[in-house]
């Protein structure tokens, strides 16, 4: 049974200054940074730009002020529920500038590391089994063969590292992604953690599609949400990389300007899938990329570097498919397949499933099917490469009859002459060009 949303277990919100487990003179200057950048004048205001409850907020503005940073203004607030107002005091300004010259980070709060581990364990890739069913609906605009999803089922399941291989343009790409379809529930991401004091931001909104949260009333301390809203609630995420993939993109990135770190791609994809595509295409060889991902895919952790040079663990969760259109034996030793955890090959399809294929495809475009156009394309134009098929060809062979209509001023159609025509623009011919 897979898991829903509610099976996931929400970051119960902290409710006091201990258990935020932040040093506190961090969490202090992180209050003065944001008061100071977003002019928040109420402890509502400053909770919601924080994320963090009314409560706490409360607490840390009294600490504040007895540190003589921050002062009452003397009034009340009509348009935040008679709230009293505070602002800084010079020396809060003078503390807010000092801690902008060490980090430009304000805003949220960020979660302790340790604390996100906990986090983590409960909304674990692992904790997901996917059924034939779940699979099988997430697939179900792929035409592929029932021994296929026998083996995809377990991959997914498992939560382990998949590599699937196979000749180009057979729908590596789209199994990924429907294999992300099929997850369907939602994980928490944080804004931002933080580790030795220093802030690593996580979420991203390019790569994490966040939940639709009903409002909290800004005129009330008491925030609704019944989870710490440091925390984003999102899809589980998925990270699609491909011949761009660097090893200094798995790496921690620092911002000398804003001296703060954002977190490289693995872990934003916490607690979804990683997707390598294109394997093989990187400007690092593939055994290079294997070798820097041997730790997390046997142990579950990956290790990280501060510009200091402190090495740290953060977790490692993550599904991680990668995608190759060259044989296994080519590019990677026995070692680094033996931590693989799963090998598939996808084939083309066969005659029968090719025409599925272009069956369902010529319906979606609304172009007619033709005998007559598919005996001459099985007959005589399949039969010249050795009656090879790929899962791209109907989509390629029926845009380009489209196109030829169109151009042409006639109504959607398919005969031998178009199939001839569009063929021609499905292969290079193999020839000498003379200069």
């Amino acid at each position: 049974m897979n898991m829903q949303t509610s099976a996931v277990m929400a970051p119960p919100a902290p409710k006091g200054l201990v258990e935020m487990k932040l040093p506190l003179v961090m969490m202090r200057d992180i209050l003065l940074k944001t008061i100071f950048r977003k002019n928040t004048s109420t402890v509502s205001e400053t909770a919601e730009a924080i994320c963090l409850p009314g409560s706490v907020t409360q607490e840390l503005v009294d600490i504040t002020r007895e540190q003589k940073l921050l002062e009452a203004t003397g009034t009340l607030n009509a348009n935040s529920g008679n709230e009293m107002g505070y602002q800084l005091t010079d020396a809060g300004k003078a503390r807010a500038l000092d801690a902008l010259s060490q980090s430009e980070y304000f805003g949220a709060m960020p979660v302790p590391l340790d604390v996100y581990r906990e986090q983590v364990k409960r909304q674990s890739i692992r904790n997901i089994q996917i059924t034939r069913d779940q699979l099988t609906g997430a697939m179900g605009h792929l035409v592929l063969p029932d021994t296929l999803l026998d083996q995809l089922g377990p991959a997914v399941s498992a939560g382990r590292s998949v590599l699937m291989y196979g000749p180009p343009g057979n729908g590596k790409s789209s199994i990924s992604n429907g294999i992300r379809d099929a997850l369907g529930d939602n994980v928490y991401v944080p804004m931002a953690i933080e580790y030795a004091g220093q802030v690593i931001t996580v979420y991203d909104p390019i790569v994490h599609t966040a939940i639709e949260q009903e409002a909290d009333d800004p005129n009330s301390l008491r925030r609704r949400k019944r989870f710490d809203t440091r925390y984003v609630q999102c899809e589980r995420p998925t990270v699609v990389t491909g011949g761009e993939l660097s090893l200094s993109m798995l790496d921690l990135v620092y911002n000398p300007t804003a001296r703060t770190y954002q977190a490289p791609l693995q872990l934003k994809s916490t607690g979804g899938i990683f997707i390598v595509d294109d394997l093989g295409r990187q400007a690092e060889p593939p055994q290079a990329l294997i070798n820097r991902w041997i730790v997390p895919l046997e142990e579950s952790k990956d290790i990280l570097g501060l510009q200091s040079g402190e090495k740290f663990e953060v977790p490692f969760d993550t599904l991680v498919i990668f995608s190759t259109n060259f044989h296994p034996n080519e590019i990677f030793d026995q070692a680094a397949l033996r931590r693989i955890f799963f090998k598939i090959k996808i084939d083309g399809p066969n005659q029968e499933n090719f025409l599925k294929i272009f069956a369902m495809v010529a319906r979606k475009r609304g172009i007619p099917l033709d005998e007559g156009a598919l005996v001459h394309l099985l007959k005589v134009k399949y039969p010249t490469i050795n009656n090879i098929y790929a899962n791209y060809q109907p989509i390629f062979l029926i845009d380009q009859m489209i196109s030829i209509c169109e151009f042409e001023g006639i109504p959607y159609q398919m005969s031998p002459e178009l199939i001839d025509r569009a063929w021609a623009n499905m292969f290079v011919k193999d020839e000498t060009i003379v200069k």
